[in-house]
């Protein structure tokens, strides 16, 4: 049994602040038939507790495993798909490895990965299909869930009580109401990230599912946020940044909290927030300020959310190993375990995780909503593409029509090569 451990902060499954420490020394071959090597990283937030955790989930798994060795790397989220990638395309690296959905697609199309049916099949109806989906490639689950991330919309009350708002904005129309009321205040409305650095899955593509829009066709070799919905998405938060609701520190920022307009109380909610992110805020804003909402709704009720699930290697030497690890990870138990360690949802229905407090339940409350996206091997490209034509749009370079069949011409091109 051994446990290495190298830390980043990350990101709620995506999700908060990362930052680069030094990289981890461990095994990049796969395992003997005797011996299951799994690369973690931070989901427990705490290097403490991490460290603890993971350590009992060892002697745990090989008390009812005899024979078996396993051994728990932890790996810095930083460069964690060029590590990856690299190990993998040399026929190496971990038995079981934690992925997220958008990473899936990729290591199917290259045979990195085998599916995780036999795994799941017994327990199937137990888990959100939604977390089930997010994992599937071609009708086979290449992951295993064994938690999810969830984001919904956070207010500040000081400032809506300033504006005379008594009920906090829960839709497009709200926020459109809310907005002149709250310029005269002296704050914005709504928070926004815009930076090249932002993820789209906590800006612009929650407000497009929301108008009912998608971001690829559903068999995803076709741009297809440049349609309606995504013109309407766009174009209200180009009023909303022309008109002063959304700060112009926008295009500049990068999915934080804690030194942006939100944090500060420049802006009275964010539409795309962590737990974390409440708990950020809480200590600028007091406790009774922060107000906890569903996600927005317009055509659409639907959030950011997704699964982290175990994925296993093609190339391990112990899948049996390997298979039998991701048994006990997705038991009842041990994903009740892991959520409480680390704050995250439960991806089954049959296992909740028991709220720390009522800001945790808010947050719970919010799964029912959650959305993972559409996994597509030029999900990170498409939004590097897209990230630069919606600042297009926010500085009035280009309408939004204009900016949205830009980005999307570049993504069809980008697409027809994978093909």
């Amino acid at each position: 049994m051994r446990t290495s451990v190298n830390r980043i902060l990350a990101p709620l499954a995506v999700l908060a602040v990362a930052a680069s420490i030094t990289s981890c020394g461990g095994s990049d071959e796969p395992s003997s038939s005797s011996t299951v090597t799994v690369w973690m990283y931070p989901v427990i937030g705490d290097q403490l507790a991490g460290d603890a955790y993971w350590s009992q989930v060892e002697k745990d798994f090989e008390a009812a495993n005899s024979g078996t060795d396993l051994k728990i790397e932890q790996q810095p989220w930083a460069e964690r798909d060029q590590k990856l990638a690299t190990a993998f395309s040399g026929g190496k690296g971990p038995d079981v490895v934690v992925l997220n959905p958008d990473q899936i697609p990729q290591y199917v199309a290259n045979g990195s990965l085998s599916p995780v049916d036999k795994v799941i099949d017994p327990a199937k109806s137990n888990f959100l299909p939604g977390a089930l989906n997010a994992l599937t490639v071609d009708g086979k689950i290449y992951a295993a869930p064994i938690y999810h991330t969830v984001t919904t919309t956070i207010y500040n009350k000081k400032l809506l009580d300033k504006a005379g708002i008594t009920t906090p904005p829960q839709t497009w129309d709200e926020i459109k109401a809310a907005a002149p009321k709250l310029k005269a205040a002296g704050v914005a409305t709504l928070d926004y990230s815009a930076s090249p650095s932002a993820t789209m899955n906590l800006n612009f593509y929650p407000l497009l599912w929301q108008a009912g829009g998608s971001v690829f066709s559903e068999d995803g070799k076709k741009a297809t946020f440049n349609e309606a919905p995504g013109v309407e998405a766009l174009t209200f938060l180009t009023s909303l940044y022309n008109d002063g609701a959304i700060p112009k520190g926008a295009l500049t920022n990068a999915n934080l909290v804690a030194d942006a307009p939100l944090g500060k109380q420049q802006v009275a909610m964010g539409f795309a927030n962590t737990l974390a992110d409440a708990k950020t805020v809480e200590t600028t804003w007091g406790a009774g300020n922060v107000v906890i909402g569903l996600p927005l709704k317009n055509k659409k009720q639907v959030g950011f959310g997704l699964p982290g699930g175990l994925g296993v290697n093609a190339a391990s030497k112990n899948v049996a190993g390997a298979e039998k690890f991701l048994s006990f990870m997705i038991d009842p138990k041990q994903v009740v375990s892991l959520g409480t360690a680390s704050g995250f949802l439960s991806p089954r229905t049959d296992a909740k995780v028991p709220a720390k407090d009522a800001e945790a339940a808010k947050f719970a409350d919010a799964l029912q909503y959650a959305f993972p996206g559409q996994p597509n091997q030029a999900a990170r490209q498409v939004n590097a593409l897209l990230a630069v034509e919606l600042q297009a749009a926010l500085t009035g370079k280009k309408t939004p029509q204009q900016a949205l069949d830009d980005a999307a011409k570049q993504a069809n091109d980008l697409l027809s090569r994978q093909r």
